[in-house]
């Protein structure tokens, strides 16, 4: 039986739109003689009881692909397929049953405390009344975050319990059902920055920092991306949540505690970075396309 060469290999990537991301994952497969297959989640319509052998929008059936990277911004879209291809037995970067921790902060807790990963605090309540609870036993100021999104958006520092009773009322009368659940975070002061670190398998291949005056250092908010070394320290510890989570391609938030040392904020599963491989002379996405190819089904 022959196997099948790399060159050979069907890849797809699943996307919304292409971003800057998508083009450089593109151009690191070409460069490896790969043409992926881009798959816009709008152009797909599946039978769910009809199985891999049914053709997808790039007119070959999903069962032919080797591995597909799931890039798709709307995070229910992307889950829907990662469940529906690995059900399938497809390939995916990275897997359903990743993505569906990493999507959502309060299970990404959960993951983490089962594994004693360190963390910042968090609690969780359902009404507004509980939630003022949780808080006063958790001490102000506190973050208050949706347990799904991103960008660094719907944050909410309370400082104190007026602000906490008023971004609740709106959250409570103006929000769907997400925003009803109160995933309160422990306020960590960080030294004006925190770390988003680049895990690919069991490797953490590089980091940075993301400076801002605002408490919130998200690039997308504005946060100055340098050169973090990767020590011994951090890489152990991203390793360790990259395993709670599932493992795979992942980028990892870190505080930096004055008291606790390095503390896991959040994981993400579909991160961009477009912002981090110049300042850290890493090439990440020729190191997404490595790991995705040796992950690849090699076809008899």
């Amino acid at each position: 039986m022959k196997k099948t060469g790399v060159n050979e290999m069907r890849v797809g990537i699943l996307v919304t739109h292409i971003r800057a991301e998508e083009k450089l994952l593109v151009q690191a497969f070409q460069a490896r003689g790969i043409e992926p297959d881009i798959l816009l989640d709008r152009n797909i319509h599946l039978d769910l009881t009809g199985g891999a052998g049914q053709i997808a929008p790039s007119g070959i059936a999903w069962s032919d692909y080797a591995v597909i990277l799931e890039r798709c911004v709307s995070t229910s879209r992307g889950l829907y397929l990662l469940a529906i291809l690995n059900v399938w037995g497809i390939s995916t970067i990275n897997s359903y049953a990743t993505a569906v921790v990493c999507a959502d902060k309060l299970h990404t807790t959960l993951a983490l405390a089962r594994t004693g990963v360190p963390q910042p605090g968090a609690r969780v309540a359902f009404e507004d009344t509980s939630a003022l609870a949780a808080l006063e036993v958790n001490g102000y100021p506190a973050v208050l975050k949706p347990v799904t999104g991103s960008w660094g958006r719907l944050l909410a520092r309370l400082n104190d319990r007026d602000s906490a009773e008023a971004i609740i009322e709106h959250r409570q009368t103006l929000g769907d059902y997400q925003h009803h659940t109160y995933y309160i975070q422990e306020f960590v002061e960080k030294p004006g920055r925190d770390i988003r670190a680049f895990v690919v398998g069991d490797e953490t291949i590089c980091a940075i920092y993301r400076t801002s005056p605002h408490w919130i250092t998200n690039t997308a908010r504005g946060g100055l991306a340098t050169n973090c070394p990767v020590t011994p320290e951090l890489a152990a510890l991203c390793r360790d949540a990259a395993a709670a989570v599932g493992g795979g391609v992942l980028a990892l938030d870190v505080f930096e505690d004055p008291v606790r040392g390095l503390l896991i904020n959040e994981i993400n599963h579909t991160m961009e970075f477009r912002n981090s491989s110049a300042p850290t002379g890493v090439n990440i996405p020729a190191r997404i396309v490595d790991y995705a190819l040796e992950q690849a089904r090699v076809y008899a």
